[in-house]
């Protein structure tokens, strides 16, 4: 099988962060859908930590508040590429990372 090349863009931020009173997970999928990104996903994490070395987990209470959540968008590289400055505008603290990937699409066998 053999795939085409692609970026894989990962935003990392917390399920508090917010724009303009929206949660920052919704305001970054609605802008990749804007500029015509090929699809996004937002994963919730159970436990994790960032630049503050606080950990954040789902199993105790008290702490399980902003939780890690990662938007993931893939697409080729230049549209990747060209919807980095709109995340500039908006992530604060959170992280931005891009890698090359492979999309490979299996062939449908005929049953």
């Amino acid at each position: 099988m053999t795939g085409e090349p692609a970026l894989r863009l990962t935003v990392f931020i917390g399920e508090n962060d917010t724009w303009h009173r929206k949660p920052l997970s919704a305001e970054i999928v609605h802008r990749a859908h804007r500029a015509g990104l090929a699809g996004a996903s937002v994963f919730r994490g159970v436990e994790g930590y960032g630049s503050s070395s606080l950990i954040h987990t789902s199993r105790l209470l008290s702490l399980g508040e902003d939780l890690p959540m990662a938007v993931v968008i893939i697409d080729t590289e230049e549209r990747v590429r060209s919807f980095l400055p709109e995340l500039e505008e908006i992530v604060g603290d959170g992280l931005v990372v891009v890698d090359p990937v492979e999309i490979v699409h299996p062939r449908r066998q005929a049953r």
